[in-house]
């Protein structure tokens, strides 16, 4: 298991997560990623990709613990990533362009004009075949991912910043501002409201009723989805709350949250007593300024990430994706992917990351 962050300072961190009696974090790499901050991550079962200011997605190969190459498709601040299962990434950017990227061969299948501003965030559906994302242009879009365009646009009063769906995809939730609206699917209408004091910085299906949420303080708190109240409350840092991650193992609910005072901690949740504060497993202290974070588990290992899409059940999302893999190859090209293959041709570099983070303060310290 490895504890995945991004910073402001350009790097992506890897600490190693040990969960024997009690919990540990070891520095495992430092990578300086790229030529200006990093803005997104996402993990599947082999790579974990980053997303940046200076336009570009790095791709690590998490297996071997190399950095496998660079995706060059975007014109603009990369600003959202998103993997579904083994075989597609979906990335969003300033330029206002979604990609669907086939994990394979890391090839850019389709490059769709999805927003008139910039694409805030995007969300796949569990199933594969939808996506939703928000924009600057106060639109919420449906995207068909079989057939590769848009099913349907709905104007927003205002930007919204985040859009999520629920484990089970059966609701979906936006954010704007200190405010997330919760819908329903099949009537596509607001079911609840949810109103913060602060701005949300992000925001996580813990279950398919229960969301955390962190705004622009120190704060944490676990609301429903169906009275809209808040269950509990607490304070997990010193300065404002970057990203919340959260995922599964062996029954045990974790929680990782990322800061920008710096450090990283793992949280026990007991979903039985969800109005007591979560315990602290362990922490580490990147001495960053934390942007973004993520989790990549082994798959060799008993782990079961509570992404948003863990409540189906396996074997149908296998057979969905097999019928949605056949699919794509029929229906998610087009005459833009020639230029898209030439613009995105990926930068193959066999470099391996970088020795842990102590042996990094050595050198900083000699050259001091």
């Amino acid at each position: 298991m490895e504890l995945v962050a991004g910073c402001y300072e350009q790097v992506l961190f890897g600490f190693a997560a040990r969960p024997d009696e009690t919990w540990t974090v070891v520095p495992d790499f430092t990578h300086h990623a790229h030529s200006a901050s990093l803005s997104a991550v996402a993990v599947n079962s082999r790579y974990v990709v980053t997303g940046s200011r200076d336009e570009t997605i790095q791709i690590y190969d998490m297996k071997k613990k190399i950095e496998h190459g660079a995706l060059l498709q975007h014109n603009g601040t990369i600003t959202c990533l998103e993997f579904y299962g083994t075989a597609h990434l979906l990335s969003g950017a300033e330029d206002g362009v979604i990609c669907i990227w086939n994990t394979k061969r890391w090839e850019c299948l389709k490059s769709i004009k999805a927003h008139k501003g910039h694409v805030s965030s995007l969300s796949i559906h569990p199933s594969g075949k939808l996506a939703l994302s928000v924009g600057t242009d106060k639109t919420l879009r449906t995207w068909n991912l079989v057939e590769g365009r848009s099913a349907f646009i709905k104007n927003l009063k205002q930007n919204a910043h985040i859009i999520k769906w629920s484990p089970d995809g059966e609701k979906y939730v936006t954010v704007i501002t200190n405010k997330v609206d919760i819908y329903k699917l099949d009537t596509a209408s607001i079911t609840g409201t949810i109103t913060t004091e602060k701005r949300i910085s992000s925001l996580r299906f813990i279950t398919d009723s229960i969301l955390a949420i962190a705004g622009d303080d120190e704060i944490i708190r676990f609301y429903s989805c169906d009275s809209q109240k808040c269950l509990c409350e607490f304070k997990a840092h010193e300065n404002r709350i970057k990203d919340i991650y959260s995922f599964e193992r062996e029954g045990q609910h974790v929680i990782v949250t990322a800061s920008s005072d710096g450090y990283i901690k793992m949280w026990n949740l007991d979903l039985n007593k969800i109005k007591d504060v979560p315990s602290l497993l362990c922490e580490v202290n990147t001495k960053a300024r934390l942007t973004c974070l993520a989790v990549w588990l082994d798959q060799a290992s008993e782990m079961k990430e509570n992404s948003d899409k863990a409540a189906t059940s396996s074997q149908a999302n296998e057979d969905e994706k097999s019928s949605i893999v056949t699919k794509n190859k029929v229906c998610w090209t087009d005459k833009s992917n020639k230029t898209a293959k030439r613009k995105m041709k990926i930068t193959p570099e066999k470099q391996k990351l970088e020795a842990p983070l102590q042996k990094k303060k050595k050198k900083r310290n000699s050259s001091a």
